[in-house]
């Protein structure tokens, strides 16, 4: 393993990779995996769950730091910028010409780099010859943490939070002699994200960027899409298999955020998967990649849901095409009375309280301690405006991604709905099968949105999110609307009332009918991969507090330790910890607000720096209020060196 290798850009930068060579020697295909999450420390431990079993497979492993992360030079400047890509192209083209690498090169990653090696395929580099992409987007406006059918997220400020504290931290002293200098830099220059990504409401032309869905024949690469049913990111997988002109499998398990041989809920063999995606596309094996079935699903049923992680219930299936010829449309018509196979007159109101949502869980569990997971649905149910099925008589089993057609009419210019399926057991505990909400004044383009006039009749659609699940005999689906999902969603500014014209409102189920499964080429359970052996000083923990004020104000505080460690390679102590704090009142949207607090310490001997980050958001009917601090401290005498704070104001518009 070569610990730091410096990349240079065309323009003088300097980006630092981590190399894992071949035991075999000589020239062999590459893997390459690019992210901003510092492969000194923040994915340390990941890495070597991975590329050290690729390089015993015969491939030659580089992770590469983003400029101006980690140990990189260079200022960052977004996410999934022209600079990043064009030094991933330039990155690419190194590797092509170094003696150890033969010229064919594999891009692998999760979330970010997951995101930035279809963005690269989009590219057409020439080198790059596979793509393993877990848990990504292929439409940043459409799926990813800041929007969700036309709505603001709160992941856009938590995700915006989370990359502040990790620009601001230093690259190591003992790879960086300027590494004051440029810490300095980094801490005057970090981008205001969140900020940055509110200015774009629509789907506009800093969106397109990199959603390779705008030209699906750009990508010329092989590509393995894979991620979980506890991930937000389940659209991507089903999009590429259906979409793509070049070979692309597809594989959704049951895990949250993570590398599948990492998960904590039935973790699954994820290296035999890659190896041999790669073997087929960098070695040119005759393995039968390019003959598994398109879509490999595990198809989850009922099990009492808990917060906290758990095992799952569900079994493993394939469909050798996708779409599958499988998996028909079944429509259900909404009535006073429930879901029924007859249209019916009338209308319906929805009208929430703003804090219904509290059962939802993180956005992108995965990410923190424990305590992530969507719970029983009943309690955010008895707030929501439910039409049911009666209880089965036979199994349903859904595939694909249904969809909510329906006609409305409102009281204000600006409200939105949000539609959950629920699976509903004979004891009442409603599992949530999928949901997705929609920003009413875009109920007819997210480029466009238009503001509504109180009492005019309007038709929108919702297509939910994908999900594989199995109801059984006995069991109850529900379709649960809410005009507020908190603190999933950022609430409209007031309180909607959203009229429901039933003539014209229908739910369509993808219902999968198979006479004779195939095989599903399951993964099956992980295989032994090595762990790095670093010395813990101080256990991980997590705590998950919600609570109501005198006021009725609903707040829930999470705090999540994610422990102190000491890296063998390099003897650095690295520990972190995050506070969070979400409250609304459930009389005023406007009431909103997100707060959170990251602390990070790095010590070396007599070398310590900590850094603390502070972001807060409130709101009320005309405008969002954005504020973030940050102090870095210095030595073990603890000098202040830096601090800042920065204030926001973003007008709300049609959010």
């Amino acid at each position: 393993m070569i610990e730091n290798e410096w990349i240079r850009m065309p323009d003088g930068r300097r980006l630092a990779a981590r190399i894992w060579l071949p035991a075999s020697g000589g020239a062999a295909p590459a893997i390459f995996e690019y992210l901003p999450y510092r492969k000194r420390d923040g994915t340390a431990g990941r890495d070597e769950t991975t590329h050290r079993v690729f390089a015993d497979a015969g491939y030659a492993c580089v992770r590469v730091d983003i400029a101006g992360t980690g140990d990189s030079e260079g200022q960052f400047d977004d996410e999934y910028s022209e600079q990043e890509l064009s030094d991933g192209e330039a990155v690419l083209t190194w590797i092509a010409a170094q003696e150890w690498c033969d010229g064919n090169i594999g891009m692998i990653g999760i979330s970010w780099g997951g995101f930035n090696g279809l963005q690269l395929a989009y590219r057409r580099p020439p080198a790059l010859k596979a793509v393993i992409s877990m848990a990504s987007t292929v439409d940043r406006y459409a799926d990813d943490i800041h929007f969700m059918g036309g709505c603001l997220l709160s992941d856009n400020l938590n995700g915006a939070t989370q990359l502040f504290a990790w620009l601001t931290r230093p690259a190591d002293p003992r790879l960086r002699a300027d590494w004051r200098e440029d810490w300095i830099a980094r801490l005057e220059n970090v981008p205001f994200s969140a900020v940055d990504w509110m200015r774009h409401p629509t789907r506009d032309e800093f969106w397109k960027h990199g959603s390779v869905c705008e030209d699906w024949s750009r990508i010329e690469a092989p590509v393995l899409a894979i991620t979980g049913w506890a991930d937000p990111y389940v659209n991507a997988p089903p999009a590429l298999a259906a979409n793509l002109q070049v070979p692309c499998k597809a594989m959704i398990g049951p895990w949250e955020h993570s590398y599948s041989h990492l998960s904590r809920l039935d973790p699954a063999d994820f290296h035999s998967e890659a190896l041999r995606w790669f073997d087929r596309w960098l070695k040119g094996k005759q393995n039968g990649a390019e003959d598994l079935p398109a879509y490999r699903v595990y198809i989850q049923e009922h099990f009492n849901p808990s917060k906290k992680y758990g095992p799952r219930v569900g079994r493993w299936v394939a469909e050798q095409s996708w779409p599958s010829p499988h998996v028909n449309d079944r429509v259900l018509f909404l009535g006073s009375d429930g879901l029924k196979d007859n249209a019916t007159l009338g209308t319906i109101a929805v009208s929430s309280p703003a804090h219904i949502g509290q059962t939802g869980g993180y956005y992108c569990p995965g990410m923190r301690i424990d305590n992530e997971l969507a719970e029983d649905q009943a309690a955010d149910d008895a707030l929501s405006t439910c039409f049911d099925t009666a209880p089965l008589t036979e199994p349903m089993e859904l595939l694909g991604r249904p969809k909510l057609k329906f006609a409305f009419s409102v009281d204000r210019p600006v409200a939105q709905i949000v539609a959950r399926l629920c699976d509903v057991s004979p004891e009442g505990v409603s599992q949530r099968v999928t949901f997705r909400p929609l920003n009413l004044t875009h109920f007819a383009s997210h480029e466009s949105p238009q503001a509504l006039v109180p009492g005019q009749v309007y038709e929108a659609e919702i297509e939910l999110n994908e999900c594989a699940h199995r109801l059984r005999a006995g069991h109850v689906l529900r379709l649960a609307l809410s005009t507020s999902y908190w603190p999933l969603v950022w609430p409209a500014p007031g309180n909607a009332v959203v009229t429901l014209h039933l003539e014209n409102s229908t739910l369509h189920l993808p219902i999968r009918t198979v006479t004779e499964e195939i095989p599903p080429l399951d993964p099956g359970p992980p295989r032994e991969y090595p762990k790095l052996q670093a010395q813990q000083m101080r256990p991980a923990s997590s705590t998950s507090k919600p609570h109501t004020l005198e006021d009725g104000t609903v707040v829930l505080d999470t705090f999540d330790d994610f422990g102190q460690k000491i890296n063998p390679h390099h003897g650095m102590a690295v520990g972190s910890d995050v506070r969070m704090r979400y409250a609304i009142h459930p009389d005023n949207p406007a009431s909103a607000i997100f707060e959170s607090q990251w602390n990070f310490t790095y010590q070396r001997d007599q070398w310590q720096v900590t850094i603390k980050t502070e972001h807060s958001m409130s709101c009320d009917p005309q405008h969002f209020y954005l504020h973030r601090k940050v102090r870095a401290i210095e030595g073990l005498d603890e000098i202040e060196v830096f601090a800042r704070e920065w204030s926001e104001t973003i007008p709300r518009g049609l959010l």
